[in-house]
């Protein structure tokens, strides 16, 4: 996945099947992988997959698989557009619109927008109780509840849902560096609380006594003290 062809003349490769040509770009991108992709493969990939969005808005497997791995690698406003159109063409699919609103919160920080996004997934909802569950959610999110938890909660679930197994794994991996986001931040402002003023290293909460070591991150990527705040470096694998 080094080139995304035209949509023309993906168009032409298909016969004028927009449908076909929806599968052939899915199949090129879940052929991919998702062990750590160059830059300009990723690049490729994204607009791949918003092409298969326009020629098949209610690709469920696309929209699914750019969720789980675009917007963690820096390609967010691709993912978003996916799931726009997805959310448009799957009126009784809840995922599309959940997803985007997660993105607007754990990424933009917009609550506001993931709220909106979160009621369009409740009014998706065939399910009275589903439909209640996201409402709820939303009042939550509202109430700037804690981010590293949602995003947690979130890739947990989307692994729970995903038919591949090295999709589920990887998703898996996401989730234990979220896990050691979430035990590092408790940890800093438990340091706050305590000391008044931030710690100067990671390693000065374990000194501390706030955590028993600083957690391994399983992309390799590992976590930076920086602003007020720990954040996630990028993924190295």
């Amino acid at each position: 996945m080094s080139v995304a062809l035209p949509l023309p003349a993906q168009l032409l490769y298909t016969g004028g099947d927009r449908y076909l040509a929806a599968n052939v770009g899915t199949w090129r991108a879940i052929m991919v992988g998702i062990d750590r992709l160059p830059h300009e493969t990723l690049k490729a990939l994204a607009k791949v997959q918003e092409d298969v969005s326009w020629l098949n808005p209610g690709q469920e497997d696309n929209y699914y698989t750019a969720t789980a791995i675009l917007p963690w690698e820096g390609e967010v406003a691709a993912t978003q557009t996916i799931l726009q159109r997805a959310t448009e063409g799957r009126p009784t699919d809840v995922y599309p619109p959940f997803y985007y609103g997660f993105n607007r919160l754990h990424f933009y920080g917009d609550v506001q927008g993931a709220v909106k996004a979160l009621l369009v997934a409740a009014n998706h909802a065939q399910e009275e109780g589903t439909r209640q569950a996201l409402t709820v959610m939303a009042a939550r999110w509202s109430e700037k509840n804690d981010e590293t938890e949602i995003a947690i909660q979130t890739v947990r679930m989307m692994a729970e849902g995903s038919k591949d197994h090295a999709l589920k794994d990887y998703l898996g991996l996401r989730e234990q560096r979220l896990q050691g986001l979430k035990l590092l931040r408790e940890a800093y402002r438990r340091f706050m609380d305590r000391d008044g003023v931030p710690p100067r290293s990671l390693e000065e909460l374990v000194y501390a006594g706030m955590i028993d070591r600083v957690p391994l991150d399983p992309l390799d990527g590992g976590y930076l003290l920086k602003d007020g705040n720990v954040w996630l470096m990028p993924a190295k694998r």
